[in-house]
C-alpha cells in the first residue's frame, strides 16, 4: 500500500515556487463549481489593503448568481474565476446554497459593499481608476470620488467605449493607467468582458489590485441608487436593481431560473457537502517524469487532510510539467479538497492539468459541489 501523508508528502523533491506556494495555501470552499474564499467584509478589506501596501499582485473576483450561470455556460469565463486570487461571494442566493449544504461561507462580501468599506478606511488612501461603465458613467465617478476625502483617492478614468478587448487595450490606454499611479483598476464592461480584459492586460498593469465591479461605477457615480439596507439584508438587492435598471429583468429571471435547477440538482445530496463522509484514512503518492508529475491518491479526502496535497501540488509548479491527480483509489472527497483542485486547474490549465480516474461514488461528491467538469478522464 502506498505510504501515508506524512512519507509520501516527502518524495516531491522539487523545491516550491514561492508564488505556487501562497496560492495552494489558499483555504477554499468549491460552491456551484466556483472557489470561494471564506472571507467577511472586512477580511476582504484587509487582504486588499495588505496587497495594495506589499505591492502584490491581487486579481479579484466577486461571483453572483449571473456569473455562476455565466460560468458553467462559458468555460472561459469559468476557468478566469479560478485563476483569481481572491474569490468573493457576491449573492445572497449562493450564500443560502451554501449554509444548505453546510459549507462556512461568513456570509455576502458584495463588490460594492467592499468598495464602499475601502472608501470610508481612515488608513492612507488608495488610488483609483475607473475603466469602461455607459457613456459618462467613468468621468463621473471619477469627479464625485474626487469631491470627497476618503479612503480611496481618483486619479483616472477611461470610458473605454464598445469593441473587442483587444480595442480596449491600446498601448494609450494601458499608459494612460499605469501614468496615473493608480493601485486600483475598476473595471465595468460586463462580467465576461471585463474579466476577460483584466487577464489580457494585467502582466502590462502596475496597479497591484484589479476587479471587476460592473454596477460600483454606476453607483459612484449616481446614476443609480443602492437597494435600502434592509432589502441587501433580506437578499432582494435584485427587487430593487430591476427598479432602478428595468432591462436586467430578462438577466435575473434566466439566471434564477437556471440556479433554480442547479439547487434542485444537488437537494437530493443533502448537506453532506462540508465533509468527505468516509473515515478512511487518506494517503498520497508523488511520482515525477521528465515532462509531468502524477500525484495519486487514496482514501477520504477532507479539509483538515489537505497539507501535503498543497505542498505536493506547490512544487509540481515548478516549470512546465503537467499534473495529472489519479483518484482511482479515492472513497470521498469535500468541497476544501475540491476546492484545491480548482485552483489547481487555475494554476496549471486545463491542458496541463487533468483528474483522472474519479470512481462513481466520488463523482456524486463533484456533481454535488458543480464541480463535474474537474473529472476530465472517465474512470
Amino acid at each position: 500500500m502506498p505510504g501515508a501523508l506524512s512519507s509520501a508528502s516527502a518524495s516531491v523533491s522539487a523545491p516550491a515556487c514561492p508564488r505556487a506556494s501562497a496560492r495552494f495555501a489558499r483555504d477554499v470552499v468549491c460552491l456551484a463549481g466556483l472557489p470561494f474564499d471564506p472571507v467577511d467584509l472586512q477580511g476582504a478589506v484587509d487582504r486588499l489593503r495588505e496587497a495594495v501596501r506589499t505591492r502584490t499582485r491581487c486579481f479579484v473576483s466577486t461571483p453572483n448568481l449571473n456569473f455562476v450561470m455565466a460560468a458553467r455556460r462559458d468555460a472561459v469565463f469559468r476557468d478566469s474565476v479560478l485563476r483569481s486570487d481572491l474569490s468573493l461571494a457576491d449573492g445572497a442566493p449562493l450564500v443560502w446554497m451554501a449554509r444548505a449544504l453546510g459549507l462556512s461561507i461568513p456570509g455576502r462580501v458584495a463588490g460594492a459593499d467592499v468598495f464602499e468599506a475601502l472608501r470610508r478606511h481612515p488608513g492612507e488612501p488608495i488610488k483609483v481608476f475607473f475603466f469602461g461603465g455607459p457613456p459618462g458613467a467613468a468621468e463621473a465617478a471619477y469627479q464625485r470620488l474626487s469631491a470627497s476625502t476618503t479612503g480611496l483617492r481618483a486619479v483616472g478614468f477611461d470610458a473605454a467605449g464598445y469593441g473587442s478587448v483587444e480595442d480596449m487595450s491600446t498601448a494609450a490606454q494601458l499608459e494612460r493607467i499605469n501614468s496615473s499611479g493608480a493601485e486600483f483598476v475598476v473595471v465595468s464592461l460586463g462580467a465576461a468582458k471585463g474579466q476577460a480584459w483584466i487577464e489580457h492586460n494585467a502582466a502590462s498593469l502596475d496597479a497591484p489590485l484589479l476587479c471587476h465591479m460592473g454596477a460600483v461605477v454606476n453607483f459612484v457615480a449616481g446614476r443609480v441608487k443602492r437597494a435600502p439596507r434592509v432589502l441587501q439584508e433580506l437578499g432582494l438587492e435584485w427587487v430593487w436593481r430591476i427598479k432602478e435598471e428595468p432591462a436586467l429583468w430578462t438577466r435575473y429571471l434566466r439566471d434564477g431560473i437556471g440556479f433554480a435547477g442547479l439547487v434542485l440538482r444537488q437537494a437530493p445530496f443533502g448537506a453532506r457537502g462540508s465533509h468527505a463522509c468516509d473515515s478512511t484514512e487518506p494517503w498520497l503518492e508523488c511520482t515525477q517524469e521528465p515532462s509531468s508529475v502524477s500525484i495519486r491518491l487514496g482514501g477520504g479526502w477532507s479539509r483538515s487532510a489537505l497539507a501535503p496535497l498543497r505542498v505536493a501540488l506547490a512544487r509540481a509548479a515548478h516549470g512546465d510539467r503537467a499534473v495529472r491527480v489519479d483518484m482511482a483509489l479515492v472513497t470521498a472527497v469535500d468541497a476544501w479538497f475540491l476546492g484545491l483542485m480548482l485552483l489547481a486547474r487555475g494554476s496549471f490549465g486545463p491542458g496541463r492539468f487533468a483528474v483522472m480516474s474519479v470512481p462513481a461514488s466520488v463523482r456524486a461528491d463533484f456533481r454535488r459541489h458543480g464541480a463535474d467538469y474537474l473529472a476530465d478522464a472517465a474512470p
